[in-house]
Order: structure tokens, then C-alpha cells, then sequence
């Protein structure tokens, strides 16, 4: 995976992410992300590009459990969130939507860098700086969940 880092800071909660003014305003995934990050970085959603990342620091998507976070993300195109940790609710929603996190040190990362993914040998390429950045590996199921397509796409292929 490659794209460019759009950068944030330490938690981000879900509020955020997708303001709850849209909660129930907005039921279809691809109008409520037009509206992500538009809270704290106005105009947002016209800056991403399908495969780009999302990068920030600790804690992220603490608040509320808001499923619509980590859905509008992953519908808005960005490929995957990369963090120093998320929120215990936000990274379990997200996994079972099937929106890829990435637990790193996100210190040498910054906003518009080129980033490479390798989830084979656990390694960001920041192309941009040019350093390798390790990944905390993700357990086997959690990939298995993600390759699948979320929860209820790797329920129905294993027909559990």
C-alpha cells in the first residue's frame, strides 16, 4: 500500500472524527464521509485520495463508541489509520468494519509524507524522509478479519 500521510495529533476522539451532529442526520456511509475531520480540519475529505493514510498520535478514536467513525473513514478512502494506540471500542469497531489500523511510532510521520506499507514484513517506508518504521503486528485473526472484509464478511465466508 502507498499514499500520502494526513497527519493529527493525540486523541482524536470519535466526535472528531465524524461529529455527532451527523449521527443520525446522515444514514448513508458515503454522504457522512464527506463530513470527517470537517471539525478540525475544514475541508478535509476534499483533501484525500483514494489509499491515502491517516496518521496521528496516541489514543486514537477515544469518546463515545460511534461506529460511524471508523466507517465514514474507511468509505472516504483512506486506506489505513496509523497510530501510536487507539481507543479500546474505536479499534475493535474498526476492525469489525474492516478499516485497517496500524500501531506505530508515528513521531517521524508528518502531514504529506509518502508513505509505503508492507504488512508481510511488518515495515513502514516513510519514502518522503526516507527511514523504516516498524509495525506492532496484528494477531492472525484480527488479519484474517481484515482481509476478509470486516466481522460479518469473515463470519459469512467461515459460515460461523
Amino acid at each position: 500500500m502507498q499514499g500520502k500521510a494526513h497527519k493529527f495529533g493525540n486523541d482524536i476522539n470519535t466526535d472528531y472524527i465524524i461529529s455527532g451532529r451527523y449521527k443520525f442526520s446522515i444514514t448513508d456511509p458515503k454522504e457522512l464521509a464527506k463530513h470527517i475531520f470537517e471539525d478540525i480540519s475544514p475541508g478535509f475529505f476534499q483533501k484525500i485520495k483514494d489509499g491515502d493514510f491517516v496518521v496521528a498520535g496516541r489514543n486514537f478514536g477515544c469518546g463515545s463508541s460511534r461506529e460511524q467513525a471508523p466507517l465514514a473513514i474507511k468509505v472516504s478512502g483512506v486506506k489505513a489509520v496509523l497510530a501510536k494506540s487507539f481507543a479500546r471500542i474505536f479499534y475493535r469497531n474498526a476492525i469489525n468494519l474492516g478499516l485497517m489500523l496500524i500501531e506505530a511510532d508515528t513521531s517521524r510521520i508528518d502531514d504529506s509524507d509518502e508513505l509505503e506499507i508492507d504488512l508481510e514484513s511488518n515495515k513502514i517506508r516513510n519514502i518522503t524522509k526516507d527511514i523504516v518504521i516498524d509495525i506492532k503486528p496484528l494477531p492472525s485473526l484480527m488479519q484474517e478479519i481484515l482481509r476478509a472484509g470486516g466481522a460479518i464478511e469473515y463470519f459469512k465466508k467461515h459460515k460461523i
